[in-house]
């Protein structure tokens, strides 16, 4: 952040200029990104695919939960001036911070997984390469954009805000081209309805792709120096800016998994059901809605891949400095986490299903930041006056509450057993 932003920032804060909202924009933006991850396009293309429009309501749930908690984040980091994965180390005994530091790992680099190959096959079906090719080139492209970092926050929030900007429009284009029954989409989107057990796991994927671990802690760490308050006062206006961009930069994301959905829905539901892959949605796209649809599609695809592999790594960065207080290069960090990719694409493995399963695993990784996040921000030696009480908290363990029953449900299928109610 450059000094005359700071100046301009602290006169908005003091009463002594107008406006200056977008000045507070950025960190939310950033970390909205990962919830248009590839791992959304694969949860997102076989929910709409195989149901229609019936789990669309799971899709407006999982996004207003995520806007709870990343409000919840950023409040943290701008009250405490401390991130998560911070006070989880100094609040917490020394084997649970430990713990903790190697389940948010995992899910760091299951995150990467699902943001990497999605880049290098939005590439390689666009360009016809294959697909190790297409790797390359997002390492590379990922690389650059992470080098921004080092020009300070403004012209990272900038380029990642493009890439948003891209991943929108794309799906915006869709919508006008796909033949969507709008009266089915506004019921999907009201009416809860689990049809079978398969659609659970879908449904516990799709969560897992929307409400992400990383992104719970890097919202929090991308605020907790961004502005410099004076006083209560100060403080309460970020916070209350914090919260207006949270609403707006996650009701895109929203409407961009939303849009996903519907795609997918109109598209392949009536006569393409099984269509359950990326590849297979790009090919059928091309005769179903036309070769403009089905580039729009990958250019999505690209730009999701790319934006969220380059916060994934700086997500990834803050967990290990904030857990253990190690920082490693960024060439080094982008390699480790690009090593899951290619041992997927080396063994033959499906890259849809291991889109698909990346986000179960996350899903069921969640509760860790939900957990530590909902113990910090009732708080008052942490959050003081800022500390959460009354219906946003209880809201707040309803969010965890249901992420966890629907992981239970997730290992108990996973076990073998039948969930009552529901058939397979």
């Amino acid at each position: 952040m450059t000094e005359r932003t700071r100046i301009k920032m602290a006169d908005v804060l003091a009463g002594r200029r107008r406006g200056g909202l977008l000045l507070f924009f950025g960190p939310a933006v950033i970390a909205s990104v990962a919830y248009m991850d590839p791992g959304n396009y694969a949860t997102n293309i076989e929910a709409g695919a195989g149901y229609g429009y019936r789990l669309l309501w799971v899709v407006l749930g999982a996004n207003l939960i995520a806007m709870l908690f990343q409000a919840l984040s950023a409040r943290i980091g701008i009250v405490s001036g401390n991130n998560l994965a911070e006070l989880s180390r100094m609040h917490f005994s020394k084997p649970l911070t430990l713990a903790m530091w190697v389940v948010s790992e995992i899910a760091a680099m299951a995150t990467d997984l699902a943001e990497f190959l999605g880049g290098a096959l939005g590439l390689s079906l666009l360009f016809g390469w294959p697909l190790i090719w297409g790797m390359g080139v997002t390492a590379i492209v990922t690389y650059a954009i992470l080098l921004f970092e080092r020009g300070g926050f403004r012209p990272m929030e900038l380029v990642i805000g493009a890439l948003v900007g891209i991943i929108g429009a794309s799906y915006l284009i869709e919508m006008f081209i796909a033949p969507v029954d709008w009266s089915a989409a506004l019921i999907g989107l009201g009416t809860p309805d689990l049809p079978d057990a398969r659609a659970l796991t879908i449904a516990v994927g799709v969560i897992g792709a929307t409400v992400m671990p990383h992104a719970i802690f890097l919202h929090s760490g991308l605020t907790q120096d961004r502005a410099r308050s004076h006083g209560i006062a100060e403080k309460r206006r970020i916070v209350r800016f914090s919260n207006f961009e949270v609403i707006i930069a996650l009701a895109v994301a929203g409407m961009v998994n939303i849009a996903m959905v519907i795609m997918a829905a109109s598209a392949f539901h009536q006569g393409h059901a099984s269509v359950a892959e990326i590849e297979t949605a790009y090919h059928t796209l091309t005769p179903l809605l036309g070769g403009f649809a089905a580039a729009a599609f990958l250019t999505s695809l690209i730009a999701s891949g790319v934006s969220s592999s380059v916060v994934g790594t700086m997500a990834g960065q803050m967990i290990m400095q904030g857990f253990i207080r190690r920082r490693i290069p960024i060439w080094l960090r982008r390699a480790i986490t690009m090593v899951p990719a290619f041992v997927v694409v080396l063994l033959g493995v499906n890259t849809t299903e291991a889109l698909v399963m990346s986000q179960v695993v996350l899903s069921v990784a969640l509760p860790v930041p939900m957990i530590a996040l909902i113990y910090f921000v009732r708080h008052r030696g942490v959050m003081g006056e800022f500390a959460v009480r009354g219906p946003l908290l209880w809201l707040a363990i309803l969010g965890a509450g249901i992420v966890l029953a629907l992981n239970f449900v997730l290992l108990w299928q996973s076990a073998g057993l039948s969930v009552p109610g529901l058939p397979a």
